[in-house]
């Protein structure tokens, strides 16, 4: 792990938080938008394998994507690449906690109207009456992701220095 590439990673959090904290509460725009698509598309794929499971497939579409970069990344021996794609994932759990803290309001407008997801969800789980409360939980575990997914680079910096600085050590002491 070059300074570089941890330089451009930390520049790109702070970037993202910026974005977060200048968006309102659990939908950041650009960010956001993308992920409506890819929510918008798992509907009909979903749907292709199953009429009762259709209404997860938003879900499923907007949290599939990251995780298919993550493994990218993975398989590439990028972890950057890897925590970057855990922080993508982790922003997606506030929007779809926004989402399912408005399944009994129903206030949200949606694309193409139709069904509100988590009220049809919730409700065929008799959870309705803790849309609040669950989205709560998906919202505490969309900053444990965020700080788990930094905490992982630093950790890796760290590793990353602490092999040179041995590795240096050992030389020194080769040449003695």
């Amino acid at each position: 792990m070059t300074i570089t590439r941890l330089l451009g990673f930390g520049v790109g959090i702070c970037a993202f938080f910026c974005l977060f904290y200048m968006s309102e509460p659990g939908f950041v725009f650009l960010l956001d938008h993308t992920n409506l698509l890819f929510h918008e598309a798992g509907h009909p794929v979903v749907g292709l394998l199953s009429n009762r499971l259709e209404p997860y497939g938003g879900t499923i579409g907007q949290l599939v994507f990251p995780c298919v970069l993550a493994v990218s990344f993975w398989r590439k021996a990028e972890p950057l690449g890897v925590a970057c794609a855990a922080v993508w994932f982790s922003e997606n759990l506030f929007n779809i906690a926004r989402y399912m803290a408005d399944a009994r309001s129903m206030a949200l407008p949606l694309v193409g109207g139709g069904d509100h997801d988590w009220n049809t969800i919730l409700s065929s789980w008799n959870l309705l009456r803790f849309d609040a409360r669950i989205a709560g939980g998906l919202r505490v575990c969309g900053w444990v992701g965020i700080a788990v997914a930094c905490g992982w680079v630093v950790y890796l910096a760290w590793r990353t220095r602490r092999e040179q600085e041995d590795a240096v050590g050992l030389t020194l002491e080769q040449r003695l």
